[in-house]
């Protein structure tokens, strides 16, 4: 097997790649270009290739929306704004675009699979090496997802799709993984800068949440031309106009800033119940016995049903949002799509529609000030309060509490009003939400899926591939063990046969009560006298660190650490002094190893 992989990795050093490389090497030698100057200009053309990428995306969602929905609406006479009897069909698109997504989980499973959190894990922790052709398939079932009403956001994807695209330029040109990294944020900025019209936005997006906060002057500056090019591209073809309408933002009184806050406390409240619910939701479908590509059918299926009634679920929600900013929507109605959105997402996510989470948390933000804000309305008539401003700060502070991101939450909210008088309340709103979304949740929508499979991308690579290996997959259950009874005389005969320095205890009944190490005796070598009178027992341990066998070996490693001892003895959970292995420092290091090398040939193969 790991033969196979050499050789599938041998085969990659074509001369097709050195041409590459030599040519690079030219281009930067003739011209007297710097290496960051060549990454500024592969920035340039990330960023335009990415927003020509949104551009496309965005009318693959409007032409399936068009046929599946638009066409299927005609077809069956249903007036979704109207009650009737066709109206109970509206659960059918949903369930169509469920349908649509099972060829591709056939055929392309494995691009499918790990959606942006996936992402984030080949970004941060395996070079950044992205596969091309998710481009095409994920970025299809993403806008069927969407395009056929499944409720789920358009950013995921698009940043994911940006992203690729930077990983191709990096792949192409042979670059370390630091620069391959850059330039996948430099995409993912440029995607979620073209879809907002907001070219700061997908700056600390890329910075925040990609890039988890580690970059330098370097990379930002080619983040920022990257998504300042893609934002030209889309409003080139796209026009000037963001995606969300808002009104222009006004603060009434300077006592306004307490209900800011009061706001921020409960949408971060909320938020952290959102993360739970989503989760919840996610265990509720993994455990439903049905064959898995039956899921995404019954995913869009529930989704359609919840739609007959409330069909502001339906899609990405923007054109709904921006009615809420402008506070035109009932009380009831928002306070109810509070849960039945959360609700809709969570099940369309969770069953297999591909799609993102930006644009849910923006709607569940902004119904939640929406309401928030009429509330405050009937409480106080006489402030002149507006709802849509409340909506419009919910909107960024519930992002900010999802995602752990408060920056890209408040920069997005100014590009969207244009206004300086937006920034108190929504800083204000951003960091009491975070704040409190993390002190019950203290991963994000994306890392918390992460955590739940044990990787923490905050630890790093080689962490997380410790965490990923069990003791009982490298330990020896061959262990040369030593009575506890033996004199000194008898362990030193006992060393000079052997290759170990640490040797458990035992009892007469086999139970562990202790372990020796070779530093141990060489106090009492020198003593003659000793080496028939005093047992092993004496000089030992007693106080015995072991590790159980399905630990990870990040736990066992630092367990060693500890005590800077080489081997640890290995127990049951339930017996602590029944003694089934022994693990040792050279094994943990050996097994990493082998697993960062098969882990580096398989993101090769990618």
């Amino acid at each position: 097997m790991l033969k196979d992989s050499v050789s599938r990795f041998m085969t990659l050093q074509h001369p097709y790649s050195r041409k590459v490389r030599r040519l690079k090497q030219s281009l930067l030698t003739h011209f007297h270009v710097s290496e960051n100057t060549f990454m500024v200009v592969l920035a340039v053309i990330v960023g335009l290739l990415a927003g020509l990428g949104n551009f496309a995306f965005r009318k693959t969602i409007d032409l399936i929306h068009f046929v599946v929905v638009e066409q299927g609406q005609v077809l069956l006479n249903i007036d979704p704004e109207h009650w009737s009897s066709e109206r109970l069909l509206l659960f059918i698109f949903p369930a169509i675009g469920g349908l649509l997504v099972v060829p591709l989980w056939y055929f392309f499973g494995k691009d499918l699979k790990g959606g942006f959190a996936g992402f984030l894990v080949k970004v941060n922790l395996r070079g950044a090496k992205l596969p091309f052709r998710p481009v095409f398939t994920r970025g299809f079932g993403a806008a069927i997802t969407l395009g056929t009403g499944g409720s789920a956001g358009q950013e995921g994807p698009i940043a994911v799709i940006g992203g690729t695209i930077g990983s191709q330029f990096g792949k192409l040109f042979k670059m370390g993984g630091d620069h391959i990294k850059v330039l996948v944020a430099c995409g993912a900025a440029a995607g979620v800068a073209a879809t907002f019209n907001a070219p700061l936005a997908g700056v600390f997006f890329a910075a925040e949440i990609v890039l988890l906060s580690s970059f330098e002057l370097a990379s930002f500056t080619s983040i920022v031309i990257a998504s300042g090019m893609a934002t030209v591209v889309s409003r080139a073809l796209l026009g000037n106009e963001a995606e969300l309408a808002a009104p222009a933002y006004l603060l009434q009184s300077h006592w306004e800033l307490l209900l800011y806050l009061l706001l921020g406390l409960i949408i971060g409240l909320l938020a952290s119940g959102f993360i739970d619910l989503h989760f919840r939701i996610k265990d509720l479908i993994d455990g439903v016995r049905l064959p898995k590509l039956s899921k995404p059918v019954l995913g869009g299926l529930l989704v359609g049903l919840i739609g007959i009634g409330l069909p502001q679920v339906y899609g990405n929600g923007y054109e709904f949002m921006s009615t809420v900013l402008a506070g035109q929507q009932p009380l009831l109605l928002l306070l109810a799509l509070i849960l039945v959105k959360a609700v809709a997402t969570s099940i369309t996510l969770n069953s297999g529609l591909p799609g993102g989470m930006f644009a849910p948390c923006l709607y569940l933000g902004a119904v939640i000030g929406g309401a928030f804000g009429l509330l405050c309305v009937q409480l106080f008539p006489e402030a002149g309060l507006a709802p849509g401003a409340y909506a419009l700060v919910g909107m960024g502070a519930f992002l900010s509490a999802a995602t752990h991101a408060p920056m890209t939450s408040i920069f997005l909210l100014f590009e969207i009003t244009d206004s300086y008088e937006v920034i108190i309340p929504i800083m204000l709103a951003c960091v009491i939400g975070t704040s409190i979304a993390r002190h019950f949740k203290k991963e994000s929508l994306e890392t918390a899926e992460l955590v739940r499979e044990g990787i923490d991308l905050e630890a790093g690579k080689e962490r997380n591939i410790m965490k990923a290996l069990r003791v009982d997959e490298v330990m020896s259950t061959e262990v040369e063990t030593v009575p506890e009874n033996m004199t000194l005389g008898q362990f030193a005969r006992f060393t000079a046969s052997t290759r170990h320095t640490n040797f458990p205890l035992v009892n007469g009944r086999g139970e562990l009560t202790g372990i020796i190490s070779v530093q141990d005796f060489m106090g009492v070598v020198f003593e003659p006298e000793l080496m028939d009178l005093v047992v092993v027992k004496e000089l030992a341990t007693l106080d015995v660190i072991t590790a159980h066998a399905n630990e990870d070996l990040d736990i066992t490693m630092r367990k060693i650490g500890y005590r800077n001892i080489e081997q640890l003895p290995v127990v049951e959970r339930t017996n602590h002094r029944k003694l089934i292995g022994i693990i040792s420092r050279r094994d943990m290091v050996s097994a990493y190893n082998r697993a960062l090398m098969a882990r580096t040939l398989g993101d090769e193969d990618d």
